[in-house]
């Protein structure tokens, strides 16, 4: 269940623990005609910066070209908490970083394994995040739903919505 008031409380630190606890979200390139794409990323906590490894001939890759825009959407494994991140998108060319990063993992996607020359390490810097938290309270969605059916005036009381500017959290 989502802590509604951590999200409102330290918004930055649940949202941290959930890239820690899922391994995936959907990683996107605005104004691109292809859809988003599922990818592993990896948190650098002290940078408030998202690392992904992926091939150089994907079409995310083509599309950031030296950089881009970028949405990454989260869903924590409980589905009660869901993240937006927003940043620039680019390769990096941190060989230092990749190597940190590399796993068996990411081996298995390359033939070459680290050495393949297709291995691209891309780097978002968190501009901005929008996260959402709701209660995993049966009991307390059924009675704001009540409430809310009872009551036209009333909205159901069931989570928190934050929005985190990292570049003037800095």
């Amino acid at each position: 269940m989502a802590d509604t008031k951590r999200t409102q409380d330290d918004a930055t630190g649940q949202l941290f623990d959930e890239l820690d606890r899922v391994r995936a979200g959907m990683l996107g390139v605005r104004g691109a005609d292809d859809h988003m794409q599922p990818m592993s990323h990896f948190l650098d906590r002290d940078a408030r910066t998202l690392y992904f490894i992926t091939s150089s001939d994907t079409d995310l890759v083509k599309e950031i070209g030296t950089a881009a825009d970028a949405r990454f959407c989260l869903i924590g494994k409980d589905h009660d908490f869901h993240a937006c991140l927003t940043g620039p998108l680019a390769v990096s060319n941190d060989k230092a970083k990749l190597d940190e990063l590399w796993s068996s993992v990411a081996a298995a996607w390359f033939e070459g394994g680290r050495d393949d020359p297709r291995v691209t390490l891309l780097e978002m810097p968190i501009a901005e995040a929008a996260v959402w938290s709701s209660t995993g309270n049966p009991v307390s969605f059924a009675w704001e739903i009540a409430r809310s059916n009872m009551n036209e005036e009333h909205t159901p009381d069931v989570g928190v919505h934050k929005v985190i500017d990292f570049r003037r959290a800095a």
